[in-house]
């Protein structure tokens, strides 16, 4: 199969790339490279590998690279609340306006795979499932539900819900919760945390790789079009989080009873229709928090304003 990748040199491209080459698919990546091309420079090696510089708020640039596909892989977004809010015109330009060109130029037979967020659902009081009613919160969340809405006007695309991700991935990502807290716990030694009875569902970077795979390798039986992707049994509290790693390394967390946190997302989430489909995760807290800890003590950031 012929496999569109965008946004395929971040954070979940640098593991799904490698994983569909694996399995035999032609993969064409089109990332512009806004955070590097390292993810990927391994993969050129690899016979079934391509790659274009390309941004998919540009249709002309676009269009080619998706007209040959048999699936296309949705990534390509400015993904999290801060960065959303840091540029919050170009946000809108990529996980809106890049969708719907991603959207109009696929081929009407070719599928697509969405990679959508949790973030939808906001702050929300009981157990969300796909059908509970969208609230999201922030810019992240409010551009990828409209993305999502204009997605699934399209026959023959899939929406993922995806959990909170963590893990470790050839282009790491420190804005993450879980890799945020153990980053800091192992350098700073300190650790603030607001709100510390938020809940969210985690889910390592592994099997949100192994979940895209999944549906676009099965997307011919597939009964639904969104799925909640994720696990039960990884439903923490921010306290919870703090208190596992604190089982691994040793420092200071002071739970802030004045302040709050900006990114308000507080929820739980079913994800029986996803294990209805034969999914179900590999990764649990446990092994992905021993791999966190493990890999980031050796993750060494240098102040260059710093004689220390």
């Amino acid at each position: 199969m012929r496999i569109v990748v965008t946004g395929g040199a971040g954070y979940i491209g640098s593991i799904l790339v490698p994983n569909l080459l694996a399995a035999g698919h032609e993969v064409h990546v089109l990332d512009n490279l806004m955070f590097g091309a390292h993810a990927i420079i391994p993969l050129f090696i690899h016979k079934n590998f391509s790659f274009a510089e390309v941004d998919v708020t540009d249709p002309k640039a676009l269009a080619p690279h998706l007209k040959d596909a048999d699936a296309v892989v949705h990534l390509a977004a400015l993904v999290g609340y801060p960065l959303c809010k840091k540029m919050p015109k170009r946000a809108v330009e990529v996980n809106l306006d890049g969708a719907r060109y991603v959207a109009d130029l696929t081929p009407p037979d070719a599928h697509i795979v969405y990679a959508s967020t949790g973030s939808n659902y906001g702050e929300v009081v009981g157990i969300c499932t796909e059908d509970t009613p969208l609230n999201p919160l922030s810019l992240y969340g409010e551009t990828k539900t409209k993305a999502e809405y204009l997605f699934l006007e399209r026959p023959k695309t899939v929406s993922l819900r995806f959990a909170t991700a963590f893990g470790i991935a050839p282009r790491i990502r420190l804005d993450l919760m879980i890799n945020d807290f153990a980053y800091q716990a192992i350098h700073n030694r300190f650790l603030v945390i607001y709100e510390k009875h938020f809940r969210r569902t985690f889910i390592h970077i592994q099997d949100i790789a192994r979940a895209i795979q999944f549906m676009t390798e099965d997307f011919g039986r597939l009964h639904h079009s969104v799925y909640n992707v994720g696990h039960d049994s990884m439903n923490y509290t921010k306290e919870d989080i703090v208190n596992l790693i604190k089982h691994r390394t040793d420092f200071l967390a002071h739970f802030a009873e004045i302040g709050t946190d900006d990114d308000k997302r507080d929820y739980e989430v079913s994800y029986e229709r996803v294990r209805s489909e034969g999914f179900e995760i590999s990764v649990d807290i446990d092994r992905g928090l021993d791999e966190v800890i493990g890999a980031l003590r050796y993750l060494r950031i240098r102040n260059p304003y710093s004689n220390v």
